[in-house]
């Protein structure tokens, strides 16, 4: 994989079609991120966890690549979003049914903002992976222009106020309501939480979306939380 503009266009050009054509998103989401998994290791006979892997798209090309995949999600629906749960099981992020060490590889997309406590569920895919396995965390911090996600931008007023100001210009509440489901999460504590780890060394940190001439930016702070979009952080658990 190129992480060049070029494909950094592909990707938002894709983005786009979210709500009209989620599927197609997150086919092309999925396929652009076993890519990059590739770079760390291979999946072929590895047992991977998706954390709130929902109706398993990433699940699907983990498994066409040769992986065991389960996906553990808080909600039944999303489990069966195409259709019956295929490998799923309903579970909270903050407290995985799965014992220590069970995993080659602990992914999760997007699915870190959503969570009232982040950080106890990045503890939790590092318990459950098995020692010199890898974690691959990705999530949107909240000062991305993406970050209040449907309401964005009008999230840079705030939560609530963004909540509101989109109900009033589509007639119905957002999906994503501040402070129920969707929660100000920084690059900042995303780096500090890897970097502190006793458990697992940080081996990459890179904007998702963005080309690898981006990266630079992740040491400049402030800054960094405007233009990075979506954080992805790399570990390997200790043996």
């Amino acid at each position: 994989m190129r992480a060049d503009l070029a494909r950094s266009v592909r990707l938002f050009r894709a983005f786009r079609s979210e709500q009209a054509t989620p599927a197609d998103y997150y086919t092309t989401l999925a396929a652009d991120t076993l890519q990059q998994l590739r770079h760390y290791v291979s999946l072929d006979g590895r047992t991977v966890l998706d954390v709130g892997g929902g109706p398993g798209y990433f699940a699907d090309a983990f498994r066409r690549e040769g992986a065991r995949c389960l996906c553990v999600d808080v909600d039944a629906g999303e489990l069966a979003g195409q259709g019956a749960p295929d490998g799923g099981v309903v579970g909270s992020a903050l407290d995985l049914p799965l014992a220590d060490g069970s995993f080659d590889v602990c992914f999760s997309s997007n699915v870190l903002e959503h969570v009232p406590d982040p950080w106890r569920m990045a503890a939790e895919m590092t318990r459950v992976t098995r020692p010199g396995g890898l974690i691959f965390l990705a999530y949107t911090n909240w000062l991305s222009p993406w970050g209040g996600h449907e309401t964005s931008p009008w999230h840079y007023l705030g939560g609530h106020r963004a909540a509101r100001k989109y109900q009033e210009k589509h007639g119905k509440p957002a999906k994503n309501q501040f402070g129920q489901s969707l929660y100000p999460v920084s690059v900042a504590d995303g780096l500090r939480w890897a970097r502190t780890q006793r458990e697992a060394d940080l081996v990459d940190a890179l904007p998702r979306y963005l080309p690898w001439w981006w990266r630079p930016t992740l040491k400049v702070p402030i800054v960094r939380e405007f233009v990075t979009w979506n954080l992805v952080l790399v570990l390997r658990k200790r043996p």
